[in-house]
């Protein structure tokens, strides 16, 4: 499921102590680890640590990065000998990389690219946001083109933390695939892009999707895209909720493990397509790859990127998407 890519030699730094018992302790500290993403990111990664024989502890930093620091300092102080983690805010990345390398410890980041203070990338583990973009693109606008819309009652609503790398390299991704998919098959102007700034909930995109409804009243049909499933799906619901028929709606979501639902509940939805991603399967390589590191002494690729497919209600259980 995820390839990774070597390059030449890492700087020289602190040895990590080998386990003394033998059995390595690693840590996964997780940003919002109730989303179900993470929370599968995590199961992957404790099943992986359960094959390998080593401990695993998760911790759930939910978004608060002075939270991340704390329990970054607090698993270095419990010894442990290779952290994973998915950071609340990028911009704590230097600090977090320093203390590892003072510590001498192996860390990766998982879904969110960090860098040190000279801009230099931790090991990477997770999903390219630009190829994941053009993915969601390329699908909306092919639903776009078979519903025969036109711009001109047409809106693309593109819902995401405007703060966060990865959402924008999505989002940006998915709007240039869109308007090049169109533009190569003469589809007309482009569609016009209402952005929503949300905290990467479902809850908040709803919210705040629906203040953008009650100013756009001449908007008969609506693309949806966002950073994740919870984007997506929290915009769908808050359009089916003021009264735009599912017809009118094309959903495609990032994740699909929460675009799933309405396809499971048999729900006539305006989710109509998702891009899946397996939170278990880089939950699984992370741990992998930290365990080679640490018994192994393999160096950590810099990028490891994980695969993705499109799916909808007829294929996404064949694809292996998680939908609880």
């Amino acid at each position: 499921m995820l390839t990774g890519c070597s390059s030449g030699k890492e700087t020289a730094a602190p040895q990590q102590q080998a386990p003394a018992s033998g059995k390595a302790t690693l840590f996964y500290l997780q940003k919002q680890g109730d989303q179900q993403y993470f929370v599968e990111q995590a199961q992957g990664a404790q099943e992986k640590a359960k094959e390998l024989g080593v401990e695993l502890k998760v911790v759930n930093l939910g978004q608060d990065a002075n939270k991340a620091i704390t329990e970054l300092d607090a698993a270095l102080a419990q010894g442990a000998n290779g952290i994973a983690i998915v950071v609340p805010d990028q911009a704590i990345g230097p600090q977090v990389l320093d203390k590892a390398k003072s510590a001498g410890i192996p860390i990766l980041a998982s879904d969110d690219v960090i860098k040190d203070g000279g801009g230099t990338k931790s090991p990477f583990v997770g999903f390219n946001g630009s190829q994941m973009g053009d993915s969601v693109g390329k699908e909306a606008a092919k639903l776009f083109k078979a519903a025969g819309w036109t711009a001109a009652d047409t809106k693309i609503i593109s819902a995401y933390k405007q703060d966060l790398t990865v959402c924008s390299d999505r989002v940006s991704a998915a709007k240039a695939a869109f308007d090049k998919t169109l533009s190569d098959q003469n589809s007309g102007a482009p569609v016009p892009v209402i952005e929503v700034g949300t905290d990467n909930t479902p809850v908040d995109a709803q919210n705040r999707t629906g203040a953008v409804i009650g100013s756009n009243p001449g908007v008969k049909h609506w693309v949806v895209w966002g950073c994740n499933d919870e984007n997506e799906t929290g915009a769908v619901t808050a359009l089916a909720n003021s009264g735009v028929p599912a017809n009118d709606i094309i959903g495609v979501g990032l994740g699909a493990y929460l675009t799933c639902k309405d396809w499971a509940a048999g729900k006539d939805t305006g989710n109509k397509s998702a891009l899946f991603i397996s939170g278990a399967e880089v939950g699984r390589t992370a741990i992998g790859l930290l365990v080679d590191k640490v018994k192994n002494s393999k160096e950590l690729p810099p990028e490891t990127i994980a695969k993705t497919q499109i799916v909808t209600k007829d294929n996404y259980k064949q694809a292996g998407v998680n939908c609880i």
